[in-house]
């Protein structure tokens, strides 16, 4: 309907500068007055195709119908207690399905918290607590949050690190597979072999109470680790009595074509952290895993004023039941048949595309400097800034800033990926 952004959009964006405080970034000044599916409407009117579902949170399509009803009704009936103060059932519902749809037969119990961040961090809290150490292992490319330790755990400065230590201690880092970045061709197997030498070696075993890993790395710029990278760091933490913690966080609820990305390659965490695509947009996340981890930590040492609030619980519950209803785990899958050979042909065609990489609805390509693999944040920012002109919304990420990254809502129809998958040939093309 207008130019992107919109005359609306313009304004809003110079009321914003005003009051908001400048280090909230924005990646394209639209402003949504609504939503539905894979499409965002804009104040001008403009109908754009997001690409990005607020990174990975709205799966299950933006207003979602069950998830708006569980919330209108939620609403009307109480909006808050404090779960430590008086509970309500759909905390419990919302654990007893995530005890459920987690991997792994073994007896587990959940806890609800805010945000990713918050997930991540009580789950380094009850395996410090259950194991009684202090060394936590992280990875190369890794991102965990923003709050002071998952700070310390994100491997990227700027701009998430930069300016704000000290940071948390005992926080080691080890090297990541990264197939596309080795210097030589490396398997998973060989490549957990480095890693754990790492650890043992600046850590020790002994000193380390967990290990928390992306199953694919996100923010880092969608790292999809070799075959048999995952499978034998969870085997050597099982055989040293390390906690073995998968951030899920953008991987979970069917976003990478199973419902959460460890199933892939059979992998059973003892600690699960999730958030974004559990509640259809609203703020809940939990850390679920083996009961007797998860009852380690003494009677008040976990939760937290908002954690499991019910209104995000109705939500978390109407996601879960739309993800199961839809089969969206199967969708995914559908996405990846349909965008991955896509990505292929641009990259055979464009010697920018130096890699096309992703599973189910969780795809990316990395842009590099034409013949070698020196990034190009520059050239990604290019083709997502003409994506977003031509009113698709897409995202970049990456250690380097050379990514871009596809997380369309799950329920996107193929119509709709066509069109988006249209604009960026046509951005890439220049």
């Amino acid at each position: 309907m207008t130019s992107i952004p919109g005359p609306r959009s313009t304004a809003l964006a110079a009321r914003q500068a005003t009051v908001v405080a400048a280090g909230v970034a924005t990646t394209l000044p639209v402003y949504i007055e609504r939503a539905s599916g894979a499409i965002l409407v804009d104040v001008d009117g403009n109908q754009l195709i997001d690409l990005g579902s607020g990174i990975g949170v709205v799966g299950v399509g933006h207003a979602a119908p069950r998830v708006v009803a569980a919330v209108i009704d939620q609403v009307a009936a109480f909006t808050h207690t404090c779960v430590m103060i008086t509970p309500y059932e759909g905390y419990v519902a919302v654990c007893e399905a995530l005890v459920r749809i987690t991997p792994g037969d073994h007896v587990k119990k959940a806890a609800l918290f805010n945000s990713g961040a918050e997930a991540v961090e009580n789950a380094v809290k009850i395996a410090r607590h259950a194991t009684g150490r202090d060394a936590v292992v992280v990875f190369d490319h890794a991102y965990h949050g923003r709050t002071n330790l998952t700070m310390a755990m994100t491997a990227k400065a700027m701009p998430y690190k930069t300016g704000f230590g000290p940071f948390a201690g005992e926080i080691y880092r080890a090297p990541m597979s990264y197939p596309f970045r080795e210097p030589t061709p490396i398997d998973g197997e060989s490549a957990a072999v480095r890693a754990i030498s790492v650890i043992e070696k600046h850590v020790g075993a002994d000193r380390t109470a967990c290990v928390v890993i992306e199953p694919i790395q996100g923010e880092g710029g969608f790292v999809v680790p070799a075959p048999g990278f995952l499978p034998a760091i969870a085997e050597w933490c099982s055989a040293n009595h390390v906690v073995f913690v998968a951030d899920e966080v953008q991987t979970g609820f069917g976003r990478t074509g199973d419902v959460f990305a460890c199933n892939h390659e059979g992998v059973v965490p003892d600690l699960i952290t999730v958030a974004k695509g559990i509640a259809g947009g609203l703020p809940v996340a939990a850390v679920v895993g083996r009961a007797e981890l998860m009852d380690a930590v003494h009677v008040g040492g976990l939760g937290g004023t908002y954690g499991g609030n019910p209104v995000a619980c109705a939500a978390a519950l109407g996601a879960i039941a739309t993800m199961e209803e839809l089969d969206l785990p199967a969708r995914a899958r559908e996405i990846e048949a349909k965008m991955l050979p896509a990505l292929k042909d641009l990259a055979r065609s464009h010697p920018q595309v130096g890699d096309v990489r992703g599973r189910g609805g969780m795809l990316a390509v990395e842009l590099v400097k034409p013949g070698s693999t020196t990034p190009d944040a520059a050239e990604a920012a290019r083709i997502s800034k003409a994506c977003h002109a031509a009113g698709v919304v897409t995202l970049t990420c990456g250690t380097y800033g050379n990514v871009l990254r596809f997380l369309p809502p799950l329920v996107i129809t193929d119509e709709v990926l066509d069109d988006a998958l249209e604009v960026l040939r046509t951005a890439v093309a220049g």
